[in-house]
C-alpha cells in the first residue's frame, strides 16, 4: 500500500515543481542568498512527506471505506429547529406542571392550616445547620448565650439528617426524603408569621417527592415565602462563602413572578437634613429597591434639593432597563451625591409624574405597573394638588411608596397620606438593619391585583443566572483577591527589599497583572451551574383576616404567600438541542424577549473564576458577529432586523456572512451561515439554529437496516459493546442514554450499560416524557371545606403516567453503534495492519505518536505508537479532547476541506505570557476531515489525525531546509543570515529555529514581515470585538491620611470609637433579648442586624482612624509606590483585537515573488497539503519599524461609559405579555403603612448614634 502511495506522490511532486517553475521567474543563486527554487522545493518536499506520513498513520483510506454504506440525508433546517422547539416545549411543560402542583398544594395547605398554633416543641430542617456528610457529631442550632433572663425563650434544636452526594444535583450532598428550610440572615426564624409558614409548608414534601418521582429530570424545587424563608427540595447543607446574603425575595424567579413588570422612579431627598446616618439609610433603601428589579423592569433614580438631578447624568429624562450593568452604575453613583440646601418636593414629584406619563403614553418601558419611591426625612405638606393633576384624573396609574427616614421624626401623617392616597405603602425607617425587610413591602403591594383576581397564575421564565451566587459577590471576591495580592507584596518586600525593588522583579509583576486583567480563558466555569427557572405566584386564598386594632375586627386582605418554582439547568436544555443533528460548526442558541442570550456556545459568564458583572444581559448581536468592516457597536440594519424577527418569535431563515473566534480568542474564521428560528410557544424564548451554508446542508445517517436492537437479536444477543473495547470516549455533554435511578462513573460506563440492555429481548425505546394532566378543582378555591374528602383529594398528587427509569436518543445511539461497528478495526495496531516493512522504521523515526479518529456521532478512538499504557506527561488523547465535533482541531479540519480536500491542519499549543509553552513536552496536532459522498451530495463523516512530539517536526524541518538537491554548496536555513519559519493559517508559529518562538504569534516576532504579508493580502486582519469583556477601573478610596491630624485629634477619634462601640454592643444584646422574648410582624417588628450589607463600601471602613503621622508617610513614599497596588473594580467593557486568517484566493500569485534586496527580504511558500506557510527571512536586512494590530485585546475607548452608550442607542425588545396591574376590589384594602422600631431602647441608640457621628 505504501509503495503505491509513494509512487503516486513522487509523480505529483514532479508535476508541482514543474508547475511552480513555470509560474515563477527563474532565479539564479546569488552569493549568500537562498534561491526561490530552493524554498519551493523545501515546501513541496516537507508537505509531501507529511502528507505521506499522515495517510499512513491515520489509515484515512480505510476510514473512508468504513462509511461507504452510510446514507446522505438533506438537513432541513426549518424542520430541525421546529422539532427542537417542540422537544424543549415538552420539557418545559413538565416543569410547569410540577410547579402548578406545588402552587395548588401550597394555597390549599395555607388556607387550611396557617391559623393552626405551632407546637412549642416543633422542629424543622434548617439548611444552614444540617449535618455535613459523615460528621460524627450532629450539629444543632447555635448555643444560646448564658444570659440569666427570666423571659428568655429556649427554642428546640434543628432536626438533623444524613446527606449524601447526588450526581443529579451537581454532586451536592442532599437528602431526597424531605425538604429543608433556608432562612435569610435578616429574618428571625421564630417570628410568628415565619414559623407558621415553615410549619404548614412541611406538607409540601409529599408533592416535592411525587414531582421528582414523576419527572426524574426535575432539579431543585422550592417555595419562597413572602416572609423570607425558602423551603427547597431536596434538603441540603447551605454553604455560604464568605457569608450568607441569599434572600429568595430578591432573586429573579421570585421578583418577576410576584408582580407584573414595573416602571419605577426613585426620588432621594438630598437636602441639608439628610446627612450622616440618614444619608446612609437612604442609600441602603435605594440599593435594596434596585435589588428587587429585573430585566423586564425600568428605573430612574433622581436626587432633589432645590433642583432635581439624575444620579447618573446620561440617564437624564429617561427610564433605563434594570439590567445588572445599569443597576451597578446606579449603585456606584449613589456614593457621589452630597446633601445641601432645601428640598423642592413639588419639582421632584412633577418631574417623576411627567416622566412616567411620557412612557405610559408611548407604551414604553415596562408598560405595566408604575411607581414613585420617595425617600425623605419629612415633607412640609401632602402636595395634594400634584396628585390630583398627574395621578387621580387618570384613575391613579402611579403608585406612590414613601420611606420616611429618622427616628426623631414626629409628624408622619403627611408622608403616610401620600402613600395611602395613591395605592402605595408607607414605611418609617430609623436603622440600617430594618431596611431590607421594609423595602420588600412594596413587592407585596404590587402583587395585590394578582392575588385579588386569583384565577390566573402567570408562568414566569427567568433569564440565565448562576445557581445560588449573588452578583454582588463578584466585587467582594475581586477585592479579597487584591487584598491577598497586597499582603503578598508587603511580605515579599520585607523578605528581600533589593530583589523586590529591582526593575526585573517589578517588570515581572507588571506582566502578571496585565495577564490577570486581560484573561480570556474561562477555566473556572465548572464551579457555576447556569440555569433558568420557572416560577408562579402563590396566593393567600383568604378574603379577610382578623386583626387586633381597638378590639378584634375583620380586615380585607390580598396577601401573596410567596412564589413556587423549579430550576432548569441549561445543560438539560442543551441536551435537547441534539447537536449531532446540527453538525460540526453549527450550533443552536436561545434568545429572550429582551434580546439577551439564555444559552449560546459563546456565552462566557466567568472571568478568573468570578462571575462577570453583566453576565446575564449579553445581547445576541454581541455574540453573533456580522462579517463587515463596521466599528464597535455600529451594528448593521440587516443584523438588527434579524434580531427583531427573532425576538418577535416569528419563524424564518436567513443566510448571513459571519465571523467567529476559536481557541480561546486566538484564531478567527469567516463563513456563510444559514440561520433558522422559531418561537418556543408559551415562553419568552426563541430558538435559533445556525448551520454552515456549504457542508451543513447534508448529514451522515446509518442505513435503515442497521437497527441496533435488530442487529443484536440476529447476532444471537451479542452486544454492540464488543465494538468498544479499548481507548475510546464519547462526547461527555451529549445525551445518548440517561438512567434516572443509577449513577455511573463516566459517560462511557453508562453507554456500555445501555448497549447491554439494548441487546436483550424485550427492549423498547422509551417514549419522550410528557407532562401528566394537571387536574384542578377551580371551585375549591371558593369553598375550601376544611377536612372534607374533596379537600383531601385536592391535596393529593395523582399521576397515572408510568414512570420511565431511563431515556435514550434513538437516532444518536443508532449513529454511534454504526460508527463503532464500522471503525472497530481502528483498535488494531498500525504495525499489524501495515504491509510495508518500513512501517516500524517510519514510526521509530517520529517517536511517540498518537493516531486518532473522531466521528460525527461523538465517538473518539485513538491509538498510541508504540503502544503505551500510560503517558505520565499528559492525559490520554480521548480524555483530554473528548468533545469530538466541538473540538477546535475537528472544526478547523472540516473548514480546511473546502480550501484543499487533501490537506491536513497542523497546529501547536499557543505560547503566550499567560500560558507559556513548555517546548520539551509540546506536541503537534494534525487533523484531516473525511467526507462521504453520494453523487453531488457529501457530508463530513469523521476527522482523522495524529499527534507527535514537536521536536520531531523541528528536526524534520531542519533536515529538509538544510539541504539542496542540485547545488550542494547552496545557502540554506542553517545560515546565520537567514531565519526560517513554519507559520499556520492564523499566523501562529509552528516551527522556528529559536525554540522560544514556537507557538507565538508571528507578528510579534517579525511585525515588519507580517505587515507586508497583510499588505500583499496573503493574510487578512479580521477585526473582532469582545462585547463580554471585563476591564478594571481604578477604585476610588478615601484616604484620611491626607489630613494633618494632631495627636489630640487622633485620641478624640479613638475615644469616640471606643465609647460608641461599647454602646452598640450593649444595644445589640438588649435588642436580641427583646426580639427573643417577643417577636412579632406587626408595627413593632424589626429584623436582626444584617451581617453583610454592602461589599462596595468596605474600603471606607478600613482603619480610617489609624492614619500615620506625616513624617512617616514622607519617609515611606517611595516604598508605597512599589508596594501598594492600585485597587480596581471589575467593570463591563468592550475589547477589540485583530486576528489573522490566510487568504487562499490567488495565493500562488501573491507568494511567487522574488526577494528584492531589503525591500522584500523574505520568501513565503505554501507547504503542500497543509495549512502552513514556509517563511524564509533574510536576517541581514535591518528590521523595519512596523505598527501592526496585535492579537492582544485592547479596550475600546468610547466618549462615555458603556451603560450610557447602550442607553443612548437602545435596541428593540418585546414586552412581556402578562400584565395584571389593577383590580376593582383593591380599594377595599386599608393596609398601607408600617411604623418603625419601638422606643424601648430609644435613648441608648440615639446617644450611641450621636457619639459615633460627632467627629464626622
Amino acid at each position: 500500500m505504501c509503495n503505491r502511495v509513494g509512487g503516486s506522490i513522487s509523480i505529483l511532486v514532479l508535476l508541482l515543481l514543474n508547475t511552480r517553475n513555470c509560474s515563477a521567474s527563474i532565479q539564479y543563486d546569488a552569493p549568500g542568498k537562498i534561491s526561490f527554487n530552493s524554498v519551493q522545493a523545501w515546501a513541496v518536499k516537507l508537505g509531501t512527506e507529511l502528507y505521506h506520513f499522515g495517510e499512513f498513520i491515520t489509515r484515512k483510506k480505510e476510514v473512508q471505506d468504513s462509511f461507504k454504506s452510510a446514507q446522505i440525508e438533506v438537513r432541513d433546517g426549518e424542520k430541525l429547529v421546529q422539532n427542537m422547539a417542540d422537544d424543549i416545549r415538552a420539557m418545559m411543560e413538565l416543569k410547569i406542571s410540577a410547579v402548578k402542583r406545588i402552587v395548588e398544594a401550597a394555597e390549599n395547605m395555607a388556607f387550611d392550616k396557617q391559623n393552626e398554633p405551632v407546637p412549642e416543641d416543633f422542629q424543622f430542617y434548617n439548611s444552614k445547620e444540617m449535618d455535613e456528610p459523615y460528621d460524627d457529631v450532629s450539629l444543632t442550632t447555635t448555643p444560646e448565650p448564658e444570659f440569666n433572663v427570666d423571659n428568655w425563650i429556649v427554642r428546640p434544636p434543628t432536626k438533623s439528617a444524613h446527606l449524601q452526594a447526588n450526581p443529579h444535583f451537581s454532586n451536592i450532598p442532599v437528602n431526597a426524603n424531605f425538604s429543608s428550610v433556608h432562612v435569610p440572615t435578616n429574618v428571625y426564624a421564630w417570628a410568628p408569621e415565619v414559623i407558621k409558614g415553615i410549619h404548614w409548608s412541611e406538607g409540601l414534601d409529599t408533592h416535592f417527592i411525587n414531582n421528582y418521582q414523576s419527572d426524574p429530570t426535575l432539579s431543585w424545587q422550592y417555595f419562597g415565602s413572602s416572609t423570607g424563608f425558602m423551603r427547597h427540595y431536596p434538603a441540603m447543607k447551605w454553604r455560604a462563602d464568605p457569608v450568607d446574603i441569599y434572600d429568595c425575595r430578591t432573586r429573579a424567579w421570585y421578583m418577576e413572578a410576584a408582580a407584573s413588570p414595573k416602571d419605577v422612579v426613585i426620588l432621594v431627598d438630598r437636602s441639608g437634613s439628610m446627612t450622616g446616618q440618614r444619608r446612609d439609610i437612604a442609600k441602603h433603601v435605594v440599593t435594596n429597591i434596585l435589588d428587587t428589579l429585573g430585566n423586564n423592569d425600568f428605573v430612574s433614580v433622581m436626587t432633589f434639593a432645590d433642583t432635581v438631578e439624575e444620579i447618573v447624568p446620561c440617564f437624564e429624562d429617561s427610564l433605563v432597563q434594570a439590567t445588572l450593568g445599569n443597576l451597578r452604575e446606579l449603585k456606584l453613583a449613589l456614593d457621589n451625591f452630597e446633601t445641601m440646601e432645601i428640598a423642592n418636593f413639588s419639582a421632584a414629584l412633577t418631574r417623576a409624574f411627567e416622566l412616567l406619563e411620557i412612557y405610559r403614553n408611548n407604551s414604553g418601558g415596562a408598560n405595566c405597573n408604575q411607581a414613585i419611591m420617595l425617600v425623605t426625612d419629612g415633607v412640609p405638606y401632602n402636595y395634594k394638588e400634584i396628585f390630583e393633576r398627574y395621578n387621580w384624573k387618570y384613575e391613579t396609574p402611579v403608585r406612590v411608596f414613601t420611606y420616611l427616614i429618622g427616628r426623631e421624626v414626629a409628624d408622619v401623617r403627611e408622608v403616610k397620606w401620600m402613600a395611602c392616597a395613591n395605592r402605595g405603602f408607607y414605611v418609617h425607617l430609623s436603622t440600617l438593619a430594618e431596611v431590607r425587610e421594609r423595602v420588600l413591602e412594596h413587592v407585596n403591594v404590587l402583587a395585590r391585583p394578582l392575588v385579588l383576581q386569583r384565577e390566573k397564575h402567570p408562568v414566569v421564565w427567568t433569564p440565565v443566572y448562576a445557581n445560588v451566587t449573588d452578583p454582588k459577590v463578584a466585587d467582594y471576591l475581586w477585592e479579597q483577591r487584591e487584598r491577598a495580592e497586597q499582603k503578598e507584596r508587603f511580605l515579599s518586600q520585607r523578605r528581600d527589599k533589593v530583589l523586590f525593588n529591582s526593575e526585573k522583579e517589578q517588570d515581572r509583576r507588571w506582566r502578571i497583572t496585565q495577564m490577570k486583567q486581560g484573561q480570556y480563558s474561562e477555566l473556572g466555569n465548572s464551579q457555576y451551574q447556569l440555569m433558568t427557572s420557572v416560577s408562579m405566584p402563590v396566593y393567600d386564598l383568604r378574603h379577610n383576616e382578623s386583626v387586633e386594632e381597638n378590639g378584634p375586627k375583620e380586615m380585607r386582605i390580598a396577601k401573596l404567600l410567596g412564589v413556587a418554582g423549579t430550576d432548569v439547568p441549561l445543560s438539560e436544555i442543551q441536551a435537547l438541542m441534539t447537536p449531532y443533528k446540527i453538525g460540526v460548526n453549527g450550533y443552536a442558541f436561545i434568545v429572550t424577549n429582551n434580546g439577551y442570550i439564555l444559552l449560546h456556545p459563546d456565552l462566557r459568564p466567568v472571568f478568573q473564576q468570578i462571575l462577570k458583572p453583566s453576565y446575564n444581559s449579553v445581547d445576541m448581536i454581541e455574540v453573533e458577529l456580522f462579517d463587515d468592516d463596521r466599528g464597535p457597536r455600529n451594528f448593521s440594519k440587516e443584523l438588527t432586523a434579524l434580531r427583531k424577527e427573532i425576538i418577535d418569535q416569528k419563524t424564518g431563515n436567513k443566510v448571513m456572512n459571519v465571523k467567529y473566534h476559536l481557541d480561546d480568542m486566538k484564531r478567527v474564521s469567516r463563513a456563510k451561515k444559514h440561520y433558522f428560528w422559531t418561537g418556543i410557544s408559551d415562553s419568552p424564548f426563541t430558538l435559533v439554529v445556525t448551520i454552515p451554508e456549504n457542508y451543513g446542508r447534508h448529514r451522515i445517517t446509518p442505513p435503515p437496516t442497521d437497527d441496533i436492537h435488530r442487529l443484536s437479536l440476529t447476532s444471537k444477543n451479542i452486544s454492540a459493546r464488543q465494538y468498544l473495547s479499548d481507548k475510546w470516549s464519547v462526547h461527555p455533554d451529549w445525551l445518548y442514554c440517561r438512567h434516572y435511578e443509577r449513577t455511573f462513573s463516566s459517560p462511557e460506563e453508562e453507554l456500555l450499560y445501555f448497549l447491554e440492555r439494548v441487546a436483550k429481548p424485550g427492549w423498547r425505546w422509551p417514549a419522550k416524557p410528557r407532562p401528566p394532566e394537571h387536574h384542578k378543582n377551580k371551585q375549591g378555591h371558593e369553598r375550601h371545606n376544611n377536612g372534607t374528602p374533596e379537600t383531601k383529594d385536592r391535596n393529593k398528587v395523582t399521576n397515572s403516567t408510568p414512570r420511565n427509569e431511563y431515556y435514550c436518543d434513538h437516532g444518536l445511539m443508532q449513529a454511534l453503534v454504526y460508527d463503532a461497528r464500522n471503525t472497530a478495526w481502528f483498535n488494531k495496531s498500525i504495525l499489524d495492519s501495515a504491509s510495508d516493512e518500513k512501517a516500524s522504521e517510519f514510526i521509530q523515526r517520529f517517536g511517540y505518536i498518537v493516531a486518532f479518529l473522531s466521528t460525527h456521532s461523538g465517538l473518539t478512538r485513538w491509538q498510541t505508537h508504540p503502544p503505551r499504557e500510560q503517558d505520565n506527561v499528559r492525559a490520554e488523547f480521548g480524555k483530554q479532547w473528548p468533545r469530538s465535533i466541538d473540538e477546535v482541531w475537528y472544526r478547523r479540519a472540516v473548514e480546511q476541506h473546502y480550501v484543499d480536500p487533501l490537506s491536513y491542519v497542523y497546529s501547536v499549543e499557543i505560547n503566550t505570557d499567560k500560558f507559556p509553552l513548555n517546548i520539551s513536552n509540546a506536541v503537534v496536532t494534525a487533523s484531516h476531515a473525511v467526507f462521504h459522498g453520494d453523487g453531488y451530495k457529501k457530508a463530513p463523516a469523521a476527522v482523522v489525525g495524529f499527534q507527535f512530539k514537536h521536536e520531531r517536526l523541528s528536526e524534520w524541518f531542519e533536515n529538509i531546509t538544510s539541504s539542496c538537491e542540485h547545488n550542494k554548496e547552496c545557502v540554506t536555513c542553517l545560515s546565520d543570515t537567514w531565519d526560517c519559519y513554519l507559520v499556520d493559517n492564523n499566523g501562529w508559529i509552528v516551527v522556528s529555529e529559536d525554540v522560544t518562538q514556537n507557538g507565538q504569534f508571528f507578528g510579534r516576532i517579525r511585525p515588519d514581515i507580517m505587515t507586508k504579508l497583510v499588505e500583499d493580502e496573503v493574510y487578512k486582519a479580521v477585526h473582532i470585538v469582545d462585547y463580554q469583556a471585563v476591564c478594571f477601573r481604578e477604585k476610588k478610596t478615601t484616604n484620611p491620611a491626607s489630613k494633618l491630624m494632631t495627636p489630640l485629634h487622633n485620641f478624640k477619634i479613638i475615644t469616640s470609637w471606643f465609647v460608641s462601640t461599647t454602646l452598640w454592643f450593649y444595644n445589640s444584646i438588649a435588642l436580641s433579648l427583646a426580639q427573643a422574648s417577643s417577636y412579632s410582624f406587626d408595627d413593632d417588628y424589626v429584623t436582626p442586624t444584617v451581617a453583610y450589607q454592602s461589599y462596595e463600601n468596605d474600603e471606607e471602613n478600613d482603619d480610617s482612624y489609624m492614619s500615620k503621622p506625616t513624617n512617616m508617610r514622607t519617609l515611606e513614599r517611595d516604598f508605597e509606590k512599589l508596594v501598594l497596588i492600585n485597587r480596581t473594580r471589575p467593570t463591563p467593557c468592550d475589547r477589540e483585537m485583530f486576528l489573522y486568517q490566510l487568504e487562499y484566493s490567488n495565493l500562488d500569485a501573491k507568494l511567487n515573488k522574488p526577494v528584492k534586496d531589503c525591500e522584500r527580504p523574505f520568501y513565503a511558500q505554501l507547504v503542500n497539503y497543509t495549512n502552513m506557510l514556509m517563511i524564509v527571512v533574510d536576517a541581514s536586512c535591518p528590521r523595519e519599524e512596523a505598527s501592526m494590530s496585535f492579537i492582544e485585546a485592547t479596550e475600546v475607548q468610547y466618549n462615555e461609559s458603556l451603560p450610557c452608550l447602550k442607553h443612548v442607542h437602545p435596541l428593540y425588545r418585546k414586552q412581556p405579555t402578562s400584565c395584571i396591574k389593577n383590580h376593582t376590589e383593591e380599594s377595599n384594602i386599608d393596609m398601607c403603612g408600617r411604623g418603625s422600631l419601638p422606643s424601648s431602647n430609644f435613648f441608648w441608640i440615639i446617644f450611641s448614634t450621636f457619639v459615633t457621628y460627632h467627629h464626622l
